[in-house]
């Protein structure tokens, strides 16, 4: 098997070419990356759901807007909480998968019922009880743990219903085709307070061409 280069942590960002509607505009940011596949959330696709309704306990700790963000089309009834711990977090750690060893399943527990969970698990060395490093100071959340364990070192957090994934290489195909730019992230990425252009804003502090693409029209027929 061809070796990956892993893109866990980094940004694909969908070229104006992407047809799918489900990634039109989209941010993703890649949780897991290796030769089993990819796995990532979409951070700029809010929903009228308030984090309150779904996950109570979590709402006084999410970031503004207060609300469930759609992470991708898969598990749509299952919840990702993705949280920044600033300072002393900026090495690399060990890189999760988002239930600590296997990928999310579609078998998760209704979000309007016993909220599912990425299930973590306990953490050991820098980083703190309840989070585990993805990249940098990213990371994700047991929404299992109790908040209180975390309240005082996160400093942003999102929740987010489903994931977006792909399987053994295609991912890359979709690299090949065009379909995406990679880029760094940022961890302000993971709580814009302006999600929806979220898009723009990434490609405009690119220092290439990649910031003309930000002028876009979001009709091409106007371009």
């Amino acid at each position: 098997m061809t070796e990956v280069s892993s893109l866990t942590g980094r940004l694909l960002v969908a070229t104006p070419a992407l047809a799918d509607p489900n990634f039109d505009r989209a941010v993703v940011l890649l949780l897991d990356h290796d030769e089993e596949g990819s796995l990532g959330v979409v951070l700029n696709r809010p929903t009228p759901v308030g984090v309150a309704d779904i996950l109570a306990p979590w709402a006084a700790l999410a970031g503004e807007p207060g609300v469930v963000f759609q992470g991708g089309p898969v598990s749509l009834d299952s919840a990702l909480g993705v949280a920044v711990v600033p300072g002393g977090m900026s090495g690399e750690g060990g890189i999760p998968s988002v239930d600590g060893g296997a990928r999310p399943h579609d078998d998760g527990a209704e979000m309007a019922g016993a909220p599912a969970t990425d299930r973590t698990g306990v953490q050991s060395g820098d980083e703190p009880l309840g989070w585990r490093r993805v990249h940098g100071a990213i990371g994700l959340v047991d929404l299992e743990a109790p908040p209180e364990l975390l309240a005082a070192v996160l400093g942003s957090l999102r929740i987010f219903a489903g994931y977006a994934g792909w399987g053994p290489g295609q991912l890359e195909d979709e690299l090949v085709e065009g379909a995406w730019y990679v880029v760094e992230s940022e961890p302000g990425d993971v709580s814009s307070p302006d999600p929806e252009q979220l898009w723009r804003a990434v490609l405009r502090r690119q220092r290439n061409e990649l910031a003309m693409v930000a002028t876009y029209p979001d009709d091409p027929s106007l371009n």
